[in-house]
């Protein structure tokens, strides 16, 4: 009798070791910004301004989200950004674009003191990510909906889709790694939308393909 009451015991005290071994493991943080690098272009003749960005609540969280399945979501605990996704996207195209463009990106700086008139134009980039979606060993891939608006009396905009996805190897800084090359993808698309405005004129969406 003894040995049976204490076999549930032995079973829970291990249960409770495994669960503590579990809960112990470090956790990860990751980040979508790119690794500093030189300026590609030279500078521009305008400045940008990059909006906070829009995301969907479902992987508007502190954790990785992976699919892993036709329906299924997992936010993963032990995997997680470094700072708000929102924060992390706005951050990495803000640094895309600055290094393509060879613009400074104002957003959060106070109005310019310059005569009206005067001073770089401003465009301002405003992103809707209607998909980010994350798949271990398979791709990384973002939808959204964004325009290019010039700051000023009379606004020059237009609205633009895109939809980037990168092949991903195994694990999880593969995954992150294939989300900040989907940022610079997409980053290129904006960037090749103020094309045009580089010369003076209006901004263009890419073509597709």
């Amino acid at each position: 009798m003894t040995k049976t009451k204490q076999a549930p015991a032995a079973a829970l005290a291990t249960s409770l070791l495994a669960l503590a071994a579990c809960s112990s493991a470090p956790t990860q943080f990751y980040t979508l910004l790119p690794p500093a690098q030189q300026q590609q272009a030279a500078a521009a003749s305008f400045q940008i301004e990059v909006q906070p960005v829009d995301l969907p609540p479902q992987v508007s969280t502190p954790e990785l989200v992976v699919r892993t399945g036709s329906g299924e979501m997992v936010p993963v605990d032990s995997r997680r950004w470094i700072a708000p996704l929102g924060s992390e996207l706005r951050d990495a195209l803000s640094a895309n674009l600055s290094n393509r463009l060879g613009a400074h990106d104002v957003y959060g700086l106070p109005n310019s003191m310059a005569p009206k008139g005067q001073g770089p134009m401003t465009w301002r980039i405003s992103v809707k990510v209607q998909r980010f979606e994350s798949a271990l060993g398979a791709y990384a891939r973002i939808d959204a909906l964004w325009s290019l608006r010039r700051v000023g009396d009379n606004p020059i905009a237009v609205t633009c889709s895109s939809s980037v996805s990168e092949t991903v190897l195994p694990g999880y800084p593969a995954l992150v790694e294939g989300h900040q090359r989907a940022v610079a993808d997409l980053a290129a698309q904006i960037a090749a939308g103020l094309g045009a405005a580089q010369q003076g004129g209006a901004p263009l969406c890419p073509a597709a393909g």
